[in-house]
């Protein structure tokens, strides 16, 4: 086991608040304030979680750097007042940036017994495995 300080429980609720408002934020057709809010929470929740150093470095790394610029630039999009345009480089940032861990935490939470079920039925279970990759493959 491993130790969870308190700077990483903050960063948990940080984060799991910011998805709130993302999610919300699209919800009530872009408002602006709530994905402002939702962006802020979610960085910050990030940084808490993972030390600001190791972020600098996850968003900095060389061959990430036009997922982290498209993200960062949605941020900043967002900020400036156009909800819809900053979404979509936000959208498209997260999923080249988080692509690696996708596959992961889709395998998890096909594991996850009522949600498992839901995930496996035969149309979306198909769009599942184009996305986390086939589980049956080896890597190596």
């Amino acid at each position: 086991m491993f130790e969870i300080t308190d700077t990483q429980k903050i960063g948990v609720g940080l984060a799991g608040f910011g998805i709130s408002f993302l999610f919300l934020g699209v919800l009530l057709f872009f408002d602006k304030g709530l994905l402002a809010i939702g962006d802020m929470l979610f960085i910050s929740g990030l940084a808490c979680v993972i030390g600001p150093r190791r972020t600098i470095n996850f968003f900095f790394q060389r061959h990430k750097m036009k997922a982290s610029a498209s993200f960062l630039g949605g941020v900043i999009v967002v900020l400036m007042g156009w909800p819809l345009v900053g979404m979509i480089l936000e959208t498209y940032g997260f999923v080249l940036l988080f692509s690696g861990f996708l596959p992961v935490a889709i395998n998890f939470l096909r594991r996850v017994p009522l949600l498992g079920t839901v995930l496996n039925m035969p149309g979306l279970s198909r769009i599942l495995n184009i996305i986390a990759g086939d589980s049956n493959r080896t890597t190596v």
